[in-house]
């Protein structure tokens, strides 16, 4: 697979991606989650074959965008040792600027909350006692400098677009 037809799928992928997730289109409901479910599992498989065959997709191999489409692949991975691969393989491209480290923060907080473990960014929420609540979050009151330093806003600002968007 060349470098554009790897672009094209990552993106044909994402358009999909994102319009299985608006809840205005498509199923109602179970069946619209577990067509979901289906989707991200083959997006998981194909994924899985991309990385293991030619390694994480970089942005200066496919740009920005799809670079970035394969990071929520990624992060909506249906299975957690494949997405704990994922993870390894996009820190190394973040360590060498071809991934984004914003869009990493939210894949490094994803594995650590799957795996029983304190988020870092705190971009993990889930519904509490008390509603819409962060995840555990590990040494909170660094929370905002873990945050500046990967490019996200502070984590106030972040809770309150959450809540927002949620109707909260």
């Amino acid at each position: 697979m060349t470098d554009e037809e790897l672009r094209e799928e990552l993106l044909r992928r994402l358009e999909i991606d994102q319009a299985l997730r608006d809840p205005a289109k498509g199923f109602p409901g179970d069946r619209r989650l577990a067509r979901l479910q289906r989707f991200d599992e083959g997006n998981t498989a194909w994924l899985y074959s991309v990385v293991a065959n030619r390694g994480w997709p970089l942005v200066s191999q496919v740009g920005a965008r799809a670079a970035r489409a394969a990071w929520l692949l990624a992060q909506h991975a249906t299975l957690p040792e494949v997405q704990r691969l994922f993870h390894h393989a996009m820190a190394d491209a973040v360590e060498r600027e071809e991934a984004s480290p914003r869009d990493f923060a939210y894949l490094e907080d994803r594995v650590r909350v799957r795996s029983g473990r304190p988020q870092l960014y705190g971009t993990q929420f889930h519904r509490g006692v008390d509603g819409l609540e962060p995840m555990p979050i590990e040494e909170p009151d660094l929370l905002d400098e873990r945050r500046a330093a990967v490019g996200l806003e502070p984590f106030a600002d972040y809770e309150a677009f959450i809540r927002k968007s949620e109707g909260i």
